[in-house]
């Protein structure tokens, strides 16, 4: 019995000895959890903060300045403009350069004097109900208070909420629309982290080294695959989601399935890059786990950018998910055409180059 024991300290011994001699290994032991513990405290928030909004006065009266002042003085609030130009505050929550339009009527103050119930106006944008949620909860809580301290308690504000983009505020819109692209690039990844090194696992790596093809076209081989197997389940997924889900499609079908591209070719090339760096397939799926989970964080999908802390904020730049994500509800659901979107497609294709450069050079390297 106690031999039958130390064999099995020694094997045990053997295995832990194994792993933490590899340097790899340990990054991928202690790099991710730590990352992503640090992410997760800093990142996941059930709360809506840093809330722009624009207000369209009518009233311009002392009871429309006072609740608009609350308002402002809020916490959740960052930045809250003043206009009297209608269309172009709706054009710019439609380009998502603020979250919500609020309208006060100019019978705002002669209602609450009359002890009637006093109409306000507040478009807010559905495409991600649990943010639209949060400024409507928000706005309700703001004017209970104002009707509390307001001179007539018979008085009060009523708001009529309107959800642009997801009229029912259904949130299976959002995460539906929103996994397609996540699955789509996670697929992307997964294919292309593996192909390396699993040809170094299967003992073919070789084979490729002396092989008359270049390098180029060794990695343009490894490349097209995946694309092509992304963008087909991508398909089926989308029509899954128009005919199975009810969500309309009301943008351009080309320019999404293009933008889906440039996102693909992004994490291709750090598919790529991560497969040759790697021994083993298991090695390249660790690694490409520890890059899936803080780019999903990061990508706006859980909690918005703007509610995170400045130094992610500007990590998240380099995170190809958020920009597509971006683009592929703008695109689904409010009909976003290239000139609303061609900043966020430039940062992918920057995103795409810089990363299929690296992967070249890394694969090139371990060819020679």
């Amino acid at each position: 019995m106690i031999n039958y024991f130390f064999h099995l300290w020694v094997l045990i011994k053997k295995e832990f000895l194994t792993i933490l001699h590899d340097p790899k290994s340990r990054i991928i032991i202690l790099a991710p959890p730590l990352i992503q513990l640090a992410l997760f405290a800093n990142i996941l928030t059930m709360e809506t903060k840093n809330i722009n909004i624009t207000i369209i006065d009518y009233s311009k009266t002392l009871e429309s300045r006072e609740f608009i002042n609350k308002i402002a003085a809020s916490s959740w609030f960052n930045n809250v403009s003043l206009s009297q130009n209608r269309n172009q505050a709706l054009q710019n929550l439609k380009e998502e350069k603020i979250q919500a339009v609020l309208t006060i009527h100019n019978h705002f103050a002669v209602q609450l004097k009359k002890e009637q119930i006093s109409q306000i106006e507040l478009f807010v944008d559905g495409r991600t109900p649990s943010v639209a949620a949060g400024i409507v909860d928000y706005i309700n809580q703001i004017a209970n208070t104002y009707n509390q301290k307001f001179s007539i308690p018979n008085a009060s504000i009523n708001i009529n909420v309107r959800n642009w983009f997801n009229p029912n505020a259904t949130y299976q819109w959002y995460l539906v629309i929103s996994l397609i692209v996540i699955l789509v690039l996670v697929i992307s990844l997964m294919l292309t982290s593996l192909s390396v090194a699993r040809e170094r696992e299967i003992g073919t790596f070789e084979q490729l080294i002396v092989s008359p093809y270049t390098a180029f076209e060794i990695l343009i081989g490894k490349i097209i695959p995946p694309l092509i197997i992304a963008l087909v389940l991508q398909v089926v997924m989308t029509w899954v989601a128009v005919f199975c889900f009810d969500i309309p499609f009301v943008g351009s079908i080309g320019l999404f399935f293009f933008s889906s591209f440039i996102a693909m070719l992004s994490l291709v090339g750090i598919g790529l890059f991560i497969s040759s760096v790697c021994r083993n397939q298991q090695q390249a799926i660790l690694g490409a786990f520890a890059f899936i989970m803080p780019a999903v964080l990061l990508s706006g999908f859980v909690s918005p950018v703007a509610d995170m802390p400045i130094l992610l904020q500007y990590l998240t730049y380099a995170n190809p998910l958020r920009f597509f994500i971006n683009i592929g509800n703008g695109v689904f659901l409010k009909n976003m055409q290239l000139n609303d979107i061609y900043i966020d497609l430039l940062i992918l294709t920057a995103i795409a180059l810089f990363s299929l450069a690296l992967a070249a050079r890394t694969f090139k390297r371990n060819l020679e």
